[in-house]
């Protein structure tokens, strides 16, 4: 276990509720693993509480910290530098104390592409589904589009208003592909033709963990040549990934993005290479032990 003394820094992770995030365990396993004197602590922060929040960590020395919901666009008007990529999303998940002020990213999008960037595909002839038009497409959309070069994505959502609305809001960005938007009745048409599923909604979320983000019927669509990943990862996997994988789909879990973007956040703060493999292995014998918990 780690000392925590009167020289110790901190880090930390703001939203509320944030008595669930698993950041507090794989960020304190890999500063244990450095041996840095750091701690990484969640703290609650109300909505009306968000600009005192951030003015007391400046006064009592805090390094850095993560965001979560519901603060992450609410924080931009609160940072004094905000990186291109953060703008382009429309939210921040990761903060750090510079001699201006707070500068505020979002490691998202490196944490969503990062497992992908392993596999030999060529991404310039591949055309991504997306499931659902929610903050968290955003970062996804970014990462398939400017880090890996897809050249036209599709995304489809259940409300044909707000998918216009989500298409209207790249138009004056420098975003590299094509978007177009599709109703959830046009995926038996659309899931056989990709090489790439992504699901961004939290169908399929515990507590509701018999449920897939889409009908078994359109899993068998697939190609034996798809990737199946899903941003969710508890449960680990979901039923969606379950079935992808029974009929010999690649998968990848929320669990991978979870990791990188953390780890990513890590690396800003503590200005070094960090453990991602102890990382991923804390928040595994976490979420094991607390499955045998609850069994």
């Amino acid at each position: 276990m780690q000392t925590i003394t009167g020289k110790t820094k901190l880090l930390g992770i703001i939203g509320d509720p944030v008595e669930h995030s698993l950041s507090p365990v794989m960020q304190n396993a890999a500063i244990n693993q450095l041996g840095v004197d750091y701690i990484y602590i969640p703290f609650p922060v109300k909505n009306q509480d968000l600009d005192t929040a951030l003015a007391g960590f400046a006064t009592i020395g805090v390094k850095g910290f993560n965001v979560t919901i519901p603060h992450k666009q609410a924080i931009l008007p609160l940072l004094s530098e905000i990186t291109p990529t953060a703008k382009m999303v429309g939210a921040v998940n990761t903060v750090w104390h510079t001699e201006t002020g707070w500068k505020g990213t979002n490691t998202d999008v490196e944490g969503f592409v990062t497992p992908l960037k392993s596999l030999e595909r060529n991404w310039q002839q591949i055309t991504p589904i997306i499931l659902g038009n929610g903050g968290a497409s955003r970062a996804v959309i970014i990462g398939l589009s400017d880090e890996l070069g897809c050249p036209n994505i599709r995304v489809v959502g259940r409300n044909q208003e707000k998918l216009e609305q989500f298409k209207q809001s790249w138009l004056n960005t420098n975003l590299k592909a094509s978007i177009n938007v599709h109703s959830w009745d046009e995926l038996s048409g659309l899931v056989s033709q990709t090489e790439l599923l992504v699901n961004t909604t939290p169908m399929g979320m515990y507590p509701n963990t018999n449920y897939s983000a889409i009908d078994s019927s359109l899993i068998k669509q697939l190609s034996e040549n798809t990737i199946v990943y899903d941003l969710i990862y508890t449960p680990n996997p979901t039923q969606f990934l379950k079935e992808a994988q029974q009929q010999g789909n690649l998968i990848i879990d929320g669990l991978d993005m979870l990791v990188y973007q953390g780890a990513a956040a890590l690396k800003i703060w503590l200005e070094q290479p960090v453990p991602i493999d102890i990382m991923k292995q804390s928040l595994r014998n976490y979420l094991g032990s607390n499955e045998s918990n609850e069994s």
